[in-house]
């Protein structure tokens, strides 16, 4: 059955039939708006609907291969949980799999299942039966997941180690930059940013010493030793990456900042790149912005399900301003996405200043900020309120100038979303009002101020529970509350976690909001004291006694909470 708003020159396929449109409107995830625009671009573009409506952000992979699932009643399989044997595997050819998107995942009898992203892909599966001699049975699998199971799976590349041997025995490293275009190096980069990808890293150091090139990989905030390269090594990789970045290969006196834009299968990460010159050469810095491994639900990023609803609440405010307080690195810049994602963008006017956009969002309006052309945050914020916005994010606080406009923004209408850095939530009244803010101006349009950090998660793989718990309260000194029980938890180590015991991170969060009773304490100090007693007494809870219940509920360890928010 044909789509009659679509062209009939535009190929059938099976996220271009108008039930999928319909039922997506129907549960509420699309308006009938953003159907017709979908539509529209579909027919011009020739793109399948599905990805269209993905490519506008409407709609997630997940949902549109739910909605695949159920149309064709193939069933959705979940990948990462999914042991593949090799046998299995062998069974499709790696060209096959990536050209057609398929994934052999299990074998009854002369059956194969196949996971794919398109279940009605006729093509594919008449290709896999001929090749396998076997009768296909489909399962449904978002896009993005599938082409990242396909290229960890079959890992049709070599490893990083048999390349650097290519390398050396070819003698590449003889021809210092020059290597930088030679095949080998440029297959080795790759290889390592796919694996830091793969890993779930956050940043890919390559460190020069005065003998070798070290690579390291921060993983769940810790950094790990990954690997050491032979010092001739170190021109054409420094060389190789600035390539990619786009960056001055001739300069390597100054620090220097670009980007890349990798693709790992079908998925595009950007990666934002940093340069520093260094005594034994250039140090690079590789910050992996990985939007499809980005949740942007509170839930996910660790908040309670009673910070969730003062969270949702804070939102709903028409004006004042909340501010995100942590160091760097501390996950601020995703509670303000998260943040944004839950504003109506469809009815209010929505406008960010960053510096940089580390991930686009739909409907809403996001500028970068340049000081080299006195784009400031400042420049750019003043401009911006001529726009007629009604929600505004600034990326961050950092001068009088900025701090005094955000101020007046929030206390004429707008709703403002920006970041400090200080140790806690409560640290940022202080920190504003030695910026210059006045007291008073202060304590009329600060909302509520959310300090932050991020704890490792305990493995889910090796969790088991402490049968030592007492104990461990003892060594530690920690009181914990009384009417739950004392149940802890740790991770054994297991090959998922790399025998570590942690696996992802979590936040743990205090919301200061700002009461009439907080009003007085500000304005006539500020009473740093008086004002701790208001927000125990109205039960805002720490950030540290977060730690100590997701410490509880087995999140994660009393150690780490420790560690990252002490006592």
């Amino acid at each position: 059955m044909s789509d009659p708003s679509m062209s009939t020159t535009t190929p059938p396929t099976s996220t271009g039939r108008p039930q999928l449109g319909a039922s997506l409107l129907q549960d509420g995830w699309i308006s009938q708006e953003q159907l017709d625009l979908s539509l529209r671009e579909a027919k011009r573009t020739r793109v399948m609907l599905g990805q269209t409506l993905i490519s506008l952000g409407f709609i997630t992979e997940k949902v549109l291969a739910h909605y695949l699932a159920e149309g064709t009643q193939t069933g959705m399989v979940d990948l990462a949980a999914t042991f593949i044997p090799p046998e299995i595997l062998d069974l499709v050819p790696y060209d096959l799999a990536s050209q057609f998107q398929v994934l052999p995942i299990g074998k009854r009898g002369q059956v194969l299942d196949l996971a794919m992203a398109d279940p009605l892909n006729i093509m594919a599966v008449d290709t896999i039966e001929n090749k396998t001699g076997l009768n296909v049975h489909t399962q449904t699998a978002p896009a993005q997941e599938l082409s990242e199971a396909i290229e960890g799976h079959y890992a049709h590349t070599e490893s990083i180690k048999q390349l650097l041997d290519e390398l050396s025995t070819k003698g590449f490293s003889d021809l210092g930059e020059d290597a930088s275009q030679e095949a080998p190096l440029i297959r080795l980069c790759n290889q390592l940013i796919a694996a830091g990808i793969q890993a779930r890293v956050t940043d890919i150091h390559i460190e020069p010493d005065e003998q070798y090139l070290r690579v390291r990989m921060r993983i769940d905030g810790i950094l790990t030793q990954e690997l050491l390269i032979s010092k001739p090594l170190q021109a054409p990789i420094t060389a190789r990456i600035k390539l990619m970045a786009n960056l001055n290969l001739t300069e390597k006196r100054t620090p220097q900042d670009g980007r890349i834009s990798f693709n790992l299968g079908s998925r595009r990460i950007d990666l934002r790149v940093s340069t520093l010159p260094t005594n034994f050469g250039e140090s690079i810095v590789l910050r992996i912005l990985d939007k499809g491994a980005l949740k942007l639900e509170f839930r996910a990023l660790g908040f309670s399900k009673n910070d969730q609803t003062r969270m949702q609440a804070l939102i709903q405010r028409p004006h004042g301003i909340i501010l995100v307080t942590g160091p760097t690195g501390s996950g601020k810049t995703t509670t303000l996405y998260t943040a944004l994602r839950h504003v109506n963008a469809k009815e209010k006017s929505v406008f960010t200043l960053e510096d940089p956009i580390e991930y686009q969002m739909p409907m809403i309006r996001q500028t970068q900020v340049n000081p080299d052309i006195d784009m400031t945050f400042a420049a750019g914020l003043r401009a911006l309120l001529r726009q007629d916005p009604d929600v505004i994010l600034v990326g961050e606080i950092r001068d009088q100038e900025t701090a005094d406009l955000a101020m007046r923004a929030a206390l004429t209408g707008h709703l403002v979303f920006s970041t400090l850095h200080t140790n806690d939530a409560l640290g940022a009244i202080p920190r504003l009002i030695d910026m210059g803010i006045e007291p008073f101006l202060l304590a009329s349009a600060l909302t509520a101020v959310v300090g932050q950090r991020l704890v490792r998660c305990i493995c889910p793989g090796c969790k088991v529970e402490r049968k030592d718990a007492k104990q461990v309260l003892a060594e530690l000194k920690v009181d914990l509350p009384t009417d739950i029980p004392l149940k802890l938890w740790t991770g054994s180590g297991c090959r998922t976690c790399g025998n570590s015991g942690y696996s992802g991170r979590a936040g743990i969060y205090e919301i200061i909001k700002i009461t009439d009773q907080l009003h007085t304490p500000i304005v006539h100090g500020p009473d740093l004291t008086a004002i701790r007693a208001i927000i125990h007494k109205e039960g805002m809870p720490t950030m540290f006694q977060d730690g100590i219940l997701k410490a509880l509920n087995g999140v994660t360890t009393l150690e780490e909470v420790l560690r990252v928010a002490g006592g």
